[in-house]
């Protein structure tokens, strides 16, 4: 199985860029299946933190560590807008209502806040119907 979540089109459940949807299985047979040992998928959730009024993701399967990656829209060789935002991360309070976070890589962690929420419980990513 390979995540495609970055490859797809919030209006299509079918990412249209196929070729890296098959690359990415491609990794994931030559790790499963042959024993091959290579980064074979993307970051996988591994533990939260909370400290204060932040939480902290740690991830495994990272790599050479997190990196922000060019959107897919963005054909090869061209330049995206340069950022240091992470997108799609939202947080929650003890009262469980999600809101939009902001977010940045630490390491191998992704920290994760909300000025509005001061205790926070929970955090999720790419939360949405597509």
């Amino acid at each position: 199985m390979a995540s495609a979540i970055d490859l797809g089109d919030v209006y299509d459940v079918h990412p249209r860029d196929k070729q890296d949807v098959g690359l990415r299985l491609a990794l994931a047979a030559r790790h499963v299946a042959y024993g091959e040992n290579i980064v074979y998928s993307g970051p996988l959730y591994d533990t939260m933190k909370i400290t204060g009024s932040k939480i902290s993701v740690s991830f495994k399967q990272a790599g050479s560590g997190l990196e922000l990656g060019a959107p897919p829209w963005f054909s090869k060789g061209q330049i995206p807008p340069s950022t240091t935002d992470l997108q799609g991360f939202a947080i929650a309070g003890e009262d469980h209502k999600f809101v939009w976070a902001q977010a940045r890589i630490e390491g191998n962690d992704v920290i994760v806040w909300n000025d509005a929420i001061t205790k926070p419980h929970a955090v999720r990513y790419g939360w949405a119907s597509y």
